[in-house]
């Protein structure tokens, strides 16, 4: 069996650098998180201490490969991780820093074609920047499409600005796909603070914080009418949709078209536009995760990812494996979907 994971992370130090300052302002809260880890037995993915994901990134060599073959992963889509979020860039150079990364991971790249494909780092602060970088990277070096890590500037992509962009994506014919960050420091501060410093961090980020942000950043997305607007956009959202599946029946009762002014039910959208991935939130304690996702997505609309370095890559062939699912689907998920999606 073929297996193709998109949601895998590379670092570069220069990018890292640059938005340090930023970064640092909005998530210096993540410096109270330790390297205690849960212990796993091996038999699925478990998230790895911050230390551990910081040298995993740091290689797409010899190291990297080699667990690749370990647990039967023919194929990663690369992008850089959260701590390299190119909206954190210094405005005055961000387009720059950004064609220069991904110059240097292509470069990276070409070196196995075979095994590597990636994710478009942008400059999100400039749409129209942006834009053009993403139609170069798309033509120019093969890139695949991009991955927004988090909100921008406290916003969200539906706000009018950064319209010339998703035109972009839908253009080009390449997802988006929606990682999560940090959260807003307001609604953080407000939300997840006084549990205890390292409960609080954890709460916010990880463990359920961020994935809450990058939910509600997809349905504010849906709600904006972009589908409408952009017929051909599509999103991919991680960790088995970011909380939004389960939660779409609500949203379509609770604002009905003639509340929402949109041509398609909430649902609807969503099943149209956009994919799901696990993010490695696989194994037996996942299969009513997967199970929901299938049988309200369909196998069309799953792909698969296991978030490597941020969580290992134990287990996550043998749970494609063991799906208690036609061949064909699980065909699908394990490579199709991502072949067809990104024109593999």
């Amino acid at each position: 069996m073929k297996v193709i994971c998109i949601e895998e992370h590379v670092s570069d130090e220069a990018v890292e650098t640059a938005a340090r300052a930023d970064f640092g302002k909005v998530a210096s809260f993540l410096s109270s998180i330790s390297d205690e880890v849960t212990a796993g037995d091996g038999t699925r993915p478990q998230i790895l201490s911050l230390t551990s994901a910081a040298q995993g990134a740091a290689d797409i060599g010899d190291a990297r490969l080699q667990q690749m073959d370990d647990h039967g992963i023919d194929v990663q889509v690369l992008a850089l991780g959260n701590t390299g979020a190119t909206q954190f860039l210094p405005a005055d150079s961000a387009a720059q820093t950004c064609t220069d990364s991904n110059n240097r991971l292509a470069d990276l790249i070409a070196v196995h074609p075979n095994r590597f494909r990636a994710f478009a780092a942008l400059p999100w602060s400039d749409p129209e920047a942006a834009a053009s970088e993403l139609r170069r990277t798309v033509s120019d070096l093969g890139f695949v499409g991009a991955m927004l890590c988090g909100n921008v500037g406290n916003a969200f992509l539906d706000d009018s600005r950064f319209d010339v962009l998703l035109a972009a994506f839908a253009e080009t014919r390449v997802p988006l796909y929606l990682h999560p960050n940090a959260p807003i420091p307001a609604v953080r501060e407000k939300y997840y603070d006084g549990l205890g410093d390292e409960v609080s961090a954890r709460l916010s980020a990880f463990g359920w914080g961020w994935h809450n942000e990058a939910g509600i950043h997809a349905i504010r997305l849906i709600l904006s009418g972009a589908f409408d607007r952009h017929p051909d956009l599509q999103v991919i959202s991680g960790h088995w949709g970011e909380m939004v599946p389960f939660f779409l029946q609500r949203i379509d009762d609770a604002i009905p078209l003639s509340v929402s002014g949109l041509s398609r039910t909430v649902t609807q959208t969503y099943r149209e536009h956009f994919y799901v991935t696990p993010s490695g939130m696989v194994g037996d304690p996942y299969q009513p995760h997967f199970r929901f996702i299938y049988d309200m997505l369909g196998p069309e609309r799953i792909m698969y990812s296991v978030d490597y370095p941020y969580v290992s890559m134990s287990g996550a062939s043998e749970f494609l494996l063991g799906l208690d699912i036609p061949d064909r689907d699980r065909d699908l998920i394990a490579h199709g979907n991502a072949e067809r999606l990104l024109r593999l």
